[in-house]
């Protein structure tokens, strides 16, 4: 008696229509620099046509989307994930001043469904489309026995690039140099796992409305990760930007003093925007103090942007036209780290 692949709990047919059904969304990001099709065994993406560099620098990021996937399994919702994928590696790629290229994802199952892999894509090609970067290749791999039914893991890989004179790298900020807060749309991908804890994984629950945050409870913690990168590169071809940060485990504490030099740190005022509600809540659940929640969440705010003070009027203004609820949220100041005030 023989014992097939698919026996095994693999289903390479179900793999080849998977494919087929992405294809329309893997394409949609293409442009001119991508050379060849899906189904080579690597991605090719040409830099012919960045002649203006004077010294260019290739510059990558990889991520996933951690446990918030759990409450993707609970609604059923696919196609929302994949943006929060893209978002949390183009956004790190474009804090460096660098240009996204391409990116690439990798989704892992137990038992490979073609239409939940196929949402699952059209949402990290909808996000490589906000980040303006092509999709060029991936790997979906079916592993029986390794993820429970009906969930799976998501993660990716993007590449930029920057002239190696202006990457941003933080090497020029002072003290008494501002900081601009980016609003985030909502949690972003971080924190879940005290998130999950808080709120539960009851489905019934999850989906009643909340008049404070005037949506359901999933509704809200599957918000996709905000993409930044058409604001910040905009916003770098205009103003000086001494350094960004992007917002993300470890919240404003962990990342806000990366792109700062030794012997700098920074003043938060935390009253300097408003914060939105789902964050009240996981205040108010948790009973966090302070510096817990600004060292554990984005608390509203996704990406930080350091300025001379001479530029700060022009770097907001030109943020809010760009779409972004911007604020000035604090100052560099000698010491290190961060002071929430």
């Amino acid at each position: 008696m023989s014992i097939s692949y698919k026996d095994a709990g693999v289903d390479v047919h179900a793999g080849y229509k998977a494919v087929e059904l992405m294809k329309k969304h893997v394409k949609s990001t293409f442009d001119k620099n991508v050379l060849g099709d899906l189904g080579s065994f690597g991605g090719f993406y040409s830099l012919g046509d960045f002649k203006g560099f004077s010294e260019p620098v290739l510059v990558s990021g990889t991520d996933g989307v951690g446990t918030k996937l759990k409450y993707a399994f609970l609604a059923g919702i696919h196609n929302t994930v994949g943006i929060d994928c893209v978002a949390m590696c183009a956004n790190d790629v474009v804090c460096q001043g660098a240009k996204p290229l391409f990116f690439l994802d990798y989704f892992a199952v137990g038992k490979l469904d073609p239409l939940q892999a196929e949402q699952v894509v059209s949402g990290v090609a909808e996000g490589c489309r906000q980040a303006s970067c092509a999709l060029i290749g991936g790997e979906t791999a079916e592993m029986p026995g390794f993820y429970t039914a009906g969930e799976y893991d998501l993660a990716g890989f993007c590449v930029g690039i920057v002239d190696k004179g202006k990457i941003i790298n933080g090497q020029a900020i002072r003290e008494g140099d501002v900081l601009i807060g980016l609003a985030s749309s909502g949690i972003h991908s971080n924190g879940f796992s005290l998130v999950r804890k808080l709120f539960g994984e009851d489905l019934e629950k999850l989906n009643q409305f909340e008049p404070a945050l005037g949506k359901t409870f999933l509704e809200e913690f599957l918000t996709p990760t905000r993409i930044y990168v058409k604001t910040v590169l905009a916003l770098k071809d205009k103003f000086p930007l001494k350094g960004v940060a992007h917002i993300t485990g470890g919240g404003f504490i962990e990342n806000i003093p990366r792109i700062f030099p030794s012997g700098i740190g920074a003043a938060i005022n935390t009253d300097a925007y408003p914060l939105p509600p789902v964050f009240k809540m996981l205040a108010e659940k948790s009973s966090l103090k302070k510096g817990q929640l600004y060292n554990t969440f984005n608390m509203g705010i996704g990406m930080v942007l350091c300025v001379g003070k001479e530029n700060a009027a022009g770097v907001l203004a030109a943020a809010k036209e760009l779409g972004e609820n911007a604020y000035l949220i604090g100052e560099t100041i000698a010491g290190e780290g961060v002071t929430l005030r």
